[in-house]
């Protein structure tokens, strides 16, 4: 759908050092040349605006990986590249990922130079145990003065804290995000940890070392917790793990939850482009020594897109959209199809259906997950 947006996603994945928790495409490494990967940031921009034509360009992300270990000069050529490759959007937001170690926040006067208007700063917790406990390389002190110092440079700033940690209690998370909420953010993401396989947690969980885990009661007492504290600060979720002010939501994601556009650009990205009438689903190589090299002899990812057919667009759009509190409109047909599911969903207090408007209720909303398997299963 591209009415619902264009952007583009750019992946750094290097990293100081991997995190227990995380299954992103990230890697530690003893040195990049930047100056070679914004070459080939450079080339692969220019590939897909040959694909792309002239387009408005409404978002740009930096994610990773750990952007802010991005060299101010690697944003700004890749930005400048940007602009040159696209009309920008009047309000086109741009958000870099950053970490918030005193060496990174130093870089953020330079970022916002390059063209970077929001960043969204990886916090994860409030207490130096926790954070250790994730494999942060940052203390909370640190944390806080990142977020200050983001705050006086970008006109837009969000930052990151997991819950449901190991041997968390409510009110132990309530006085976090109490103080976390004290900040007077505009916009907070916050995440349930979650136990990926493949990460170091997955492993040490295997094995039975993975202690203090919430059940399922504490969690669904954790989730109830956040919806409250976030709702009476005015910062409702306008999807399941983020919360804003009015206007201050991420527009970048906005365009992946309503099925617009956007290149994946970096190794391991993923895209969504419409061209001629077809949506095509776009995968790059995600060894970052195999991506630049298929990119520096000539290889454009975006250009190798495999086209969508309706059933899969139609499955995307239920497991993206009705992430979101808005919901999703879908095909007078499928809606039909889907009744009998719907009408249980529905009578059970779980969905709402509105002419060709799905959505969770607030009781719904935290089976998310099962509702989709319901949803997409018919």
């Amino acid at each position: 759908m591209p009415e619902a947006g264009f952007g583009l996603y750019f992946h750094w994945p290097f990293c100081q050092a991997k995190c227990p928790y995380c299954d992103f495409n990230s890697h530690v490494v003893a040195s990049v040349d930047q100056s070679r990967w914004a070459a080939a940031f450079e080339q692969e921009i220019d590939r897909v605006a040959e694909l792309t034509g002239d387009r408005v360009l409404n978002s740009v992300f930096f994610g990773g990986g750990t952007p802010s270990l991005m060299d101010v000069s690697t944003v700004q050529r890749i930005l400048n590249r940007v602009q040159r490759s696209w009309r920008l959007a009047n309000d086109i937001e741009v958000t870099l990922e950053a970490n918030p170690t005193s060496i990174e926040a130093e870089r953020f006067a330079g970022y916002h130079s390059a063209g970077v208007n929001r960043v969204s700063v990886g916090v994860q917790a409030l207490n130096d145990p926790d954070l250790k406990a994730l494999g942060r390389l940052h203390s909370a002190d640190e944390a806080l003065t990142a977020v200050d110092i983001a705050r006086s440079t970008f006109e837009r700033v969000s930052f990151d804290l997991i819950y449901a940690r190991q041997s968390q209690s409510v009110t132990q998370w309530q006085s976090e995000l109490t103080s976390a909420l004290s900040l007077d953010p505009d916009h907070l993401s916050l995440y349930q940890l979650t136990i990926e396989d493949g990460t170091a947690f997955g492993d040490r969980f295997r094995r039975g070392g993975l202690k203090g885990l919430p059940d399922e009661n504490l969690s669904a007492d954790l989730w109830d917790v956040t919806q409250e504290a976030c709702n009476d600060a005015g910062l409702p979720a306008y999807e399941v793990s983020n919360h804003a002010k009015s206007g201050q939501e991420g527009r970048h994601n906005l365009i992946y939850w309503r099925s617009g556009d956007w290149a994946g650009i970096g190794p391991g990205a993923h895209g969504r482009l419409t061209l001629d009438g077809v949506r095509f689903e776009t995968v790059s190589a995600k060894q970052p020594g195999e991506w630049i090299k298929k990119i520096e002899s000539g290889v454009s990812f975006a250009a190798q897109g495999t086209a969508l057919q309706p059933s899969e667009t139609h499955e995307e759009r239920v497991l993206m959209g009705l992430r979101m509190v808005e919901g999703i409109e879908m095909p007078s047909a499928w809606i039909s199809d889907n009744a009998l599911i719907i009408n249980d969903l529905t009578d059970l207090g779980y969905l709402k259906c509105a002419g060709d408007r799905l959505k969770t209720t607030p009781e719904g909303r935290p089976l998310l997950n099962a509702i989709i398997s319901k949803l997409l299963a018919g």
